[in-house]
């Protein structure tokens, strides 16, 4: 079983089951990495489990080990932790343990980052879409982060879609950033607006529909095409099928290392 190599030194709590997790290697140094790319957390299953966690049924044996990949969301110019944000799975496995961790607590972090899901082979004069529902917002966070201040070039947006107001991680950074570069949109969507506890005035609907109407087209002034952006998507499988259709019907493909594409897939589950 993996040794805890790896310290929390900050959790915040967004909203209900999400969470904002930095960990800080213990006694070693981070390597370099790509914005986009993931890193893996692990716990043995002896970690408690967190208090609104549903009963794992059938127990995991108490001397296995719990790893799974996650996105980074902090800066790859960010030397001293790592950044995570996280949806409690409260049937799962590993999240309802990394739910019940505090600063100072350890866990293990996999030395080695690995991941496709970059802006590496995006050239640097095309425009770049991040579409998102949920914690995929992770990556994009990274991504952002390393690259807005310096990337003045070309136009950036988020698209992210969410139930609730507060459940839109992240969401007074990306303001703040779209007030400070010219070149940055950021165009939050909700599904459940008629559960707001005061009135929701923004966008609304399902991300395949808002893409479909062209809200970032007037917001750009010209629609997104291929010979000038790339899309980036990530989250629910079902909005990952639809859009990549949709984006495929208007002359987008999808990127492989063998097909250079302008649609960038990355699948939460």
């Amino acid at each position: 079983m993996p040794e805890a190599n790896a310290i929390v030194t900050q959790r915040i709590d967004s909203a209900p089951g999400l969470m904002v997790l930095r960990v800080a290697p213990a006694g070693w140094e981070l390597p370099a990495f790509s914005p986009g790319q993931f890193a893996v957390l692990g716990l043995p299953t002896s970690a408690p489990r967190s208090p609104g966690a549903e009963p794992e049924e059938p127990a995991l044996p108490p001397d296995a080990f719990l790893r799974r990949a996650y996105s980074i969301a902090s800066s790859s110019l960010e030397h001293q932790y790592l950044e995570f944000y996280l949806v409690e799975v409260k049937s799962g496995a590993l999240t309802p343990r990394l739910f019940n961790l505090k600063p100072g607590d350890k866990l293990w972090l996999g030395p080695k980052f690995t991941g496709m899901f970059t802006l590496d082979e995006v050239p640097t004069e095309q425009n770049v879409v991040f579409i998102a529902t949920g914690t995929g917002l992770a990556p994009y966070m990274s991504m952002l982060r390393t690259h807005l201040a310096r990337d003045g070039r070309r136009r950036f947006a988020v698209i992210h879609g969410a139930r609730n107001s507060w459940d839109l991680g992240y969401r007074d950074e990306l303001v703040q950033m779209q007030r400070l570069a010219p070149n940055f949109h950021y165009l939050p969507v909700l599904t459940r607006p008629a559960t707001e506890l005061a009135p929701w005035t923004g966008h609304t609907g399902r991300l395949p529909a808002f893409w479909a109407e062209g809200v970032l087209a007037r917001t750009w002034g010209f629609r997104p095409a291929p010979a000038d952006t790339h899309i980036f998507l990530c989250g629910n499988p079902d909005m990952l099928t639809t859009l990549q259709g949709q984006l495929e019907a208007e002359g987008f493909r999808e990127h492989t290392k063998k097909a250079p594409g302008q649609i960038h897939l990355e699948k939460y589950w």
